[in-house]
């Protein structure tokens, strides 16, 4: 793949994507391969030539910059691009790229600042034309930090809502326990019973968080295990409603409708469980009035012929304005207590299956979840 010169300003900017240590690499021209543009580049390029002077500073580099390119095209290096690191040192002294050790190919991506506290994430691939040869280009590509601060805020929300959610049971566990180990013989039966049914409760409590934690690592990194198996996801309904009714929740406040025949289903029973007691929870929990669950084939407007399961209720429904958000981390649609992260979860673990999942307002005003599960028979038994 090779860069156009049809610019004056990107005539030594040959580019082909990213290197080890997220560092810029050359281009090498390959018949038929086709031309990039440094201006089509989403990150900043800048290039200098054996001489360290500036020969390509692409747009993306003037608006992360605000350098112009006329400014840059043609002065040193180090003047286009006066970078300090985070203790005020100038970067290019202290790198020194065009000379110090021949092995060298390059630096990492790292946080530098640019006058102003302009914050920027810069990498540099040095070129050299021979093994342990003067370096012929430097390559530089910037980045622009707002995509590592969502990041890093995602990842300090999760570490506070995490903390939070485990202070609360396990002070309840730590009481009770150190309660009844100082003052067993004080309390009856019954209030012995009570109090140990409460630690494991919110014992239990701990056990999802982790679970779910374990759950979002899987699901970020794409190792989402999947073991397909042959499910019966109307029998599967039936159990979580038993399980609600158990629980003291009228069994009139359900109500089931398969549409049969329906094709057969292989996924994860387990995950599925997840799901199906994600969207029963959250219905029965924030909704109100009837939850009606229906199970049918996907229809002529789904993608994959499959099976699709529907759950709405009659509360007050999703706002308009959130329904973009459902999915996401720590997203809350009230104040009923909960992580936030179980619809997450559920839209992982539905797209893991090559599903995909939708939140609208059911027939009653109500929130509706809607998910698709492909046929998904396992290649080894088509």
């Amino acid at each position: 793949m090779t860069v156009g010169t049809s610019r004056p300003a990107a005539r030594e900017g040959a580019l082909v994507g990213r290197g080890a240590g997220g560092s810029a690499s050359p281009a090498a021209p390959g018949a038929g391969a086709p031309a990039i543009d440094p201006e089509d580049l989403p990150e900043g390029l800048v290039v200098a030539d054996e001489n360290g002077l500036v020969v390509c500073f692409n747009a993306a580099a003037v608006r992360l910059t605000a350098v112009p390119r006329a400014e840059a095209i043609g002065r040193p290096l180090e003047q286009a691009l006066p970078l300090e690191d985070l203790k005020g040192r100038r970067w290019w002294t202290l790198t020194d790229p065009y000379g110090g050790l021949a092995i060298r190919a390059g630096q990492p991506e790292r946080n530098l600042l640019l006058p102003g506290n302009r914050e920027v994430l810069v990498a540099a691939r040095y070129v050299r034309e021979e093994p342990l040869g003067p370096v012929r280009k430097v390559v530089v590509t910037l980045r622009g930090t707002e995509a590592r601060r969502r990041t890093e805020r995602s990842h300090a929300e999760l570490i506070a809502t995490v903390a939070h959610e485990l202070r609360s049971p396990l002070t309840s566990v730590k009481g009770f326990t150190a309660t009844l180990l100082a003052k067993w013989e004080r309390f009856t039966d019954d209030q012995k019973r009570l109090m140990l049914e409460t630690v494991d409760a919110d014992a239990n409590r701990v056990t999802r968080l982790i679970a779910e934690l374990l759950d979002i690592s899987r699901i970020d990194s794409g190792r989402l295990e999947v073991r397909r198996q042959p499910v019966d996801i109307a029998a599967a309904i039936g159990r979580h409603i038993q399980a609600h009714t158990a629980r003291g929740q009228s069994p009139d406040r359900f109500f089931v409708r398969v549409r049969r025949p329906l094709p057969d289903l292989w996924a994860d029973p387990d995950k599925i469980d997840q799901v199906l007691g994600n969207l029963l929870e959250n219905a029965v929990r924030h909704g109100e009035g009837t939850v009606t669950i229906e199970v049918a084939p996907t229809g002529p407007h789904d993608d994959e012929k499959g099976t699709a399961v529907t759950v709405s209720d009659e509360g007050p429904g999703i706002p308009e304005e959130s329904m973009g958000r459902v999915f996401t981390r720590f997203w809350r649609g009230s104040k009923r207590g909960g992580t936030g992260l179980g619809l997450y979860i559920v839209k992982g673990i539905v797209e893991a299956h090559g599903g995909t999942i939708t939140v609208g307002r059911g027939p009653a005003g109500g929130a509706q979840f809607r998910f698709t599960l492909p046929v998904g028979t396992p290649a080894c038994l088509t």
